[in-house]
This record gives C-alpha cells, sequence and structure tokens, in this order.
C-alpha cells in the first residue's frame, strides 16, 4: 500500500506572493545557468539574482575575495552586465523554473535605483529586492542603508515607480537596525531582508598589504549568523512587515534559528560558495526538521520559540 501521509505545508506568503517554500538564494551568490547545473531551480520558493543596475558596473579591481575565520570576505562591487542584458536574458531563463524571481537592484543615486526599478518592473519578475548598501556618491560615499533618512528616501521614491512589491535589504552595518526597519517600513516598504554583509578586513602580514585591493569588504558565512539572527530578533519587534532572513546559513536548523527570530522566510549565500547544491540541502534538512518536531506549517517553528 503507497504511504500518502503528507509533509509539512511550506508555503509562505511574502508581500502578497506565495512562494511554495521559505528558501531563497541570497544576492551576489547565485547565477541562473550555473546554479542550475547543481539543482532544479523549481525546487526553491524563490531565486534571488546577483545586483542590476541600470548601465553595466565593472566591480572592483582584483584580488576581491578572501577566505577567513568561520567565513569570508568579498568585494567584488557588484559588478553586473547591466538591467538590459539582464532583461533580455536572464529573466526568460529564469522563467522557465516554478519557482519565484527577485530582482536585486543596485545604485549610485536615488535616480539610478529608480530607473532600474522602474524598467525592471515592466517585466515578469516577482519582487524587487533594492540593495541599500550602495554608496552614494552624491553624498561622499556614505551608504545609503546607514542613514534613516536616506533609506527611506530610496524607499519612498522606489516605491512610486514600482509595479512589484519592494523588499528592503538592511545593511548590519549601523547603531540601531531596528531605527532603518521603522524607516523604510513607514515609506511603504513590503518586506525587510537583513542581514547584508558586516564590514571587514584582513592583512597579508607577510607582504604588509591588506588581502583585498578594496582594502575592505563585506563579510559573510556561518561566524556572522549569531549577529544576523540577532539583528532579525530586534527588527521583527519594530515592524510588521515580512522579513527574508540571512547570514550564515548553513542548515536547515540554521534556517529554522531564523525562523524562530522572526523570518517569514530566509536567503542561502556563502554556503552556497562551499556547496552550489546547499539552498536544496538546507530546504531537505528544515523539511526533516520540522518532520521530526512535528511542525506542520512555517509558523509553528516561530511559535514554537518561547521568547
Amino acid at each position: 500500500m503507497e504511504n500518502s501521509r503528507k509533509g509539512p505545508d511550506l508555503r509562505v506568503n511574502i508581500a502578497g506572493i506565495e512562494w511554495k517554500n521559505p528558501v531563497t538564494t541570497a544576492s551576489g551568490t547565485f547565477s541562473p545557468r550555473e546554479s542550475g547545473e547543481y539543482y532544479d531551480l523549481s525546487r526553491l520558493g524563490a531565486v534571488t539574482t546577483k545586483g542590476v543596475a541600470n548601465v553595466p558596473w565593472q566591480g572592483n579591481p582584483t584580488p576581491r575575495i578572501a577566505e577567513t575565520y568561520g567565513g569570508m570576505l568579498n568585494a567584488v562591487g557588484l559588478q553586473n552586465p547591466g538591467a538590459e542584458y539582464f532583461i533580455r536574458e536572464e529573466v526568460p531563463y529564469l522563467r522557465q523554473f516554478d519557482t519565484k524571481i527577485i530582482a536585486n537592484v543596485a545604485g549610485h543615486t536615488v535616480e539610478e535605483y529608480c530607473e532600474t526599478a522602474e524598467r525592471l518592473s515592466e517585466t515578469d519578475v516577482d519582487m524587487l529586492e533594492i540593495n541599500i548598501s550602495c554608496p552614494n556618491v552624491k553624498e561622499g560615499g556614505i551608504g545609503f542603508g546607514t542613514d534613516p533618512q536616506m533609506a527611506a528616501a530610496v524607499t519612498r521614491e522606489v516605491k512610486k515607480v514600482s509595479k512589484k512589491p519592494v523588499v528592503i535589504k538592511l545593511t548590519p552595518n549601523v547603531t540601531d537596525i531596528a531605527e532603518i526597519a521603522r524607516a523604510v517600513e513607514a515609506e511603504g516598504a513590503d518586506a525587510i531582508c537583513l542581514i547584508n554583509t558586516l564590514l571587514g578586513m584582513r592583512i597579508d602580514v607577510r607582504r604588509g598589504r591588506t588581502v583585498l585591493a578594496n582594502r575592505t569588504g563585506g563579510f559573510s558565512g556561518p561566524a556572522i549568523k549569531p549577529v544576523a539572527v540577532r539583528m532579525v530578533y530586534q527588527v521583527r519587534r519594530a515592524v510588521s512587515v515580512p522579513i527574508i532572513g540571512l547570514g550564515g546559513i548553513m542548515t536547515g536548523e540554521d534556517a529554522a534559528e531564523f525562523i524562530m527570530a522572526g523570518a517569514d522566510a530566509v536567503a542561502v549565500g556563502t554556503a552556497a560558495l562551499i556547496d552550489p547544491a546547499a539552498p536544496v540541502k538546507i530546504l531537505d534538512q528544515l523539511t526533516v526538521y520540522m518532520e521530526e518536531m512535528g511542525f506542520q506549517s512555517v509558523s509553528e517553528i516561530r511559535e514554537y520559540f518561547r521568547d
């Protein structure tokens, strides 16, 4: 007799968009064709693309990636071929798969964010993720996401032109992450993603030079997970919009930890650079964890947390 027992219901709703499960990729660590060689992209609830800008960006000089204890540093500089290429080549390819498409948007000015968001709104992507860790060239290079007023301004202007739900991706390099979260929610953010990378640096003591040509870079990997969980916990208590949590997720139980802290979905990044199939392996592990714990839905994971 065939076993008809069904597994847990993994569906989640993020800003009005239903995902089949709560796992997506993290921007910058996912490439549709290359990642798709290792697993069926249709298995994920969503895929989040690399940053897309209004025009091609060359990125930073090399070396721009370095290993470190418990993670890695990267200073790639959001190298990308631009919105025109993304719309022509990437969106049609991704539409072959039964998954939601989240386009990550990068910019140096509010105008650049808006131009790209407006163009992508006319395509068949499902959501826009706005990377406000980018440097504001009009303000001397300070990151948009480090100042509540600038974060609010980007959110407000992008919301005016976007026809898709807008997810604001927050930087952890701030004093009060909850203040930034409240600022973008007040201006209409449909969801929030956190955390982006921490700022770090390595020095080669034999050469007397920084390991990265850019000197500093984004620190990611399992070492940052406690910081990310703490920030998701704080933001969950500051806003009511959905949260996509990320930062050092390596296992299904890591994903469950983020959900207990307040995330509605999770993104897998650095783990996929170690093992390209990590996103689906983590999804499978999360499913096994839910079965072992007797959870029938993702919301039951959060409800289990005794704060």
